[in-house]
């Protein structure tokens, strides 16, 4: 039992390391040895875990959708918002994140690397808050969700890459208020809108409420 916990813990720490140097020197750059002096582990325990540079681009890229699990709401659209905040407040300080998210808009990344799969994924677990709304009638009766929620995800992308440009993402949360306060009167009942809370600091506050640090 010991050794097993011993494993996770290196692979844990091979795959902050690797997310931290991936963010800064994006994937092309990035190189095993730069990982293995982050991590400071040995080259045999970090072939244990990921026999090459594109599996542990992947572990990194697989790592990302969790980081937006948030308390669930009365409101499923609270819900979705939560989540976009939860991960732009994490943004700013979680390594693994930082670099799962640079690898999803690394056009350098090689074929063999799945770097859609977070758009997917963050889609799917959308859809599904999506289509509860729906079905709680939280939504105008016009609002296709498969469209809403690509523009959410895309939007997202779009607004944490220029974020991270302009300001090292400290105004994403600002960034993220004024999306929502133009998505949000277009797709929700007008009952909600004053209910509905996406002011800039909402990310720090959901964790706050859990106890939790942002990494």
């Amino acid at each position: 039992m010991a050794k097993q916990e011993r494993a996770i813990r290196t692979r844990r720490a091979i795959l902050e390391a690797a997310g931290a140097v991936f963010d800064e020197h994006g994937y092309t750059s990035t190189t095993i040895a730069m990982v293995l002096e982050r991590a400071e582990v040995t080259k045999g325990a970090l072939y244990f875990h990921f026999p090459s540079k594109e599996s542990l681009a992947q572990a990194v890229l697989d790592e990302q959708v969790p980081f937006g699990a948030v308390p669930q709401q009365p409101c499923r659209l609270q819900e979705i918002i939560d989540m976009t905040f939860v991960v732009g407040e994490r943004l700013l300080t979680n390594p693994l994140l930082r670099g799962s998210v640079r690898l999803t808009v690394d056009q350098a990344t090689p074929s063999g690397v799945d770097h859609s799969g977070p758009f997917r994924q963050w889609g799917e677990r959308l859809m599904v808050l999506m289509e509860q709304a729906r079905e709680r009638g939280e939504l105008l009766p016009t609002v296709e969700p498969r469209d809403t929620v690509d523009l959410l995800v895309g939007g997202f992308a779009g607004l944490q890459l220029m974020s991270r440009a302009l300001s090292g993402r400290a105004d994403l949360g600002h960034r993220l208020s004024v999306l929502w306060g133009h998505i949000l009167p277009s797709i929700a009942v007008p009952g909600l809108l004053l209910g509905l809370d996406s002011r800039a600091d909402r990310g720090a506050r959901v964790l706050a409420s859990l106890d939790l640090p942002a990494s």
